[in-house]
């Protein structure tokens, strides 16, 4: 490390020759400025190191190996050091670091119980704590660099296992597919159903970001307690596939198969029957479990009452369990929906109903009680 020049008398040709100096780097300047001293004979090591900051050790060594005659080495490509020079990394000097943390990784990793290292205390400097205990003195820096050469990195969870799956399942989807299209073609109505998250109303923190004068952010609660809220609000949606429109109704209570048909009974009061009038079939496209799931006797027994009521069949396709984000109400529906949500409080139901609206086709909304609740 070059050390800042002393201040003292410097001759002009000095200065020149200081200004090409600084730009060498460390191998190409302590053999330059060791030929200086060697031109200017006795005192001319001092006075070089006063100038240019170099340690007399550093251009004696140098003199040294310009008067030795031996071929000067090169530090090695894109180096300043030759190879091999400097301090040696801990891990070289004492092998016995990489098989201890090699030894720590393999047991938290393994969720080992007897292991001095917790799965919640795995941080480069509690490993650094830990080897030290062990006899093997080390930084935390030199954890890190140890865990980058092992090719060790921080990874979070990938979900990526499905589980067994059942030996149709394609076929299931295939079998979907084949019936939207063949009631779009006719032009029956096609819906998509699903609910919400549950979501509670007042003054709680909402994820996202609003656009807001600086430093005045919307206060909210800091306990999302049920006690502190007014109520909850239960969004149902019913999406009509082939005219781009949906029905929300948001429940106050619990969602129950008979809150779910009660919804679909309202799209088909306020939208279903006026854009299908003369509709022959309904096909309904749900998620294999909650409210309308496929083994929920109440869902049944409701829609049946609903299909004598409006007097038109009703074929319900679920979809296979783990699947629900093919459901186009997910995607066409709700995702918007959160997006107006967004950074707001839902503070009461006229805020929810009023920001839930989409930048696409039309939509209606309304708040009800639950059926049977």
């Amino acid at each position: 490390m070059i050390r800042s020049t002393r201040r003292r008398s410097v001759s002009g040709a000095a200065r020149r020759w200081l200004k090409v100096f600084h730009t060498l780097n460390e191998f190409q300047a302590r053999l330059f400025a060791a030929d200086k001293a060697l031109d200017l004979g006795r005192g001319g090591i001092t006075r070089l190191s006063a100038l240019t900051g170099l340690s007399r050790t550093t251009l004696t060594k140098a003199a040294e190996e310009l008067e030795s005659g031996r071929k000067l080495g090169s530090p090695g490509e894109g180096r300043v050091r030759r190879v091999g020079g400097g301090r040696k990394k801990v891990e070289g000097v004492d092998p016995g670091v990489r098989e201890l943390l090699a030894k720590i990784l393999e047991e938290t990793t393994a969720g080992d119980p007897m292991s001095q290292l917790r799965w919640t205390s795995k941080s480069t400097r509690t490993m650094a704590q830990e080897l030290t205990r062990l006899g093997h003195p080390v930084s935390w820096v030199t954890v890190a660099r140890c865990l980058d050469d092992m090719g060790y990195s921080l990874q979070a969870n990938r979900k990526s296992k499905e589980g067994p799956q059942h030996a149709d399942r394609d076929a299931q989807f295939r079998y979907i597919n084949r019936q939207v299209k063949a009631l779009l073609a006719t032009g029956d109505p096609v819906i998509s159903v699903d609910a919400k998250k549950k979501e509670l109303v007042g003054r709680f923190k909402n994820g996202g970001r609003t656009w807001r004068p600086k430093g005045k952010p919307q206060e909210v609660n800091t306990k999302d307690f049920p006690s502190l809220a007014q109520g909850k609000a239960l969004p149902y949606g019913v999406y009509d596939t082939g005219q781009n429109r949906a029905v929300v109704n948001v429940g106050v209570t619990h969602d129950t198969a008979e809150f779910a048909v009660e919804s679909i009974r309202r799209w088909w009061k306020l939208d279903g029957r006026k854009s299908y009038p003369a509709a022959g079939r309904l096909l309904i496209c749900a998620d294999a479990g909650g409210s309308n799931g496929n083994r929920l006797r109440a869902w049944k027994l409701n829609l049946q009452q609903m299909a004598d009521q409006i007097q038109i069949p009703i074929t319900v396709c679920h979809y296979p369990p783990g699947t629900s984000k093919w459901n186009k109400i997910e995607h066409r529906l709700f995702s918007f929906i959160s997006l107006n949500w967004r950074g707001e409080p839902l503070i009461n139901y006229e805020t929810i109903i009023n920001r839930e609206c989409l930048p696409r086709g039309r939509a209606h909304f309304g708040v009800g009680e639950n059926a049977g609740a």
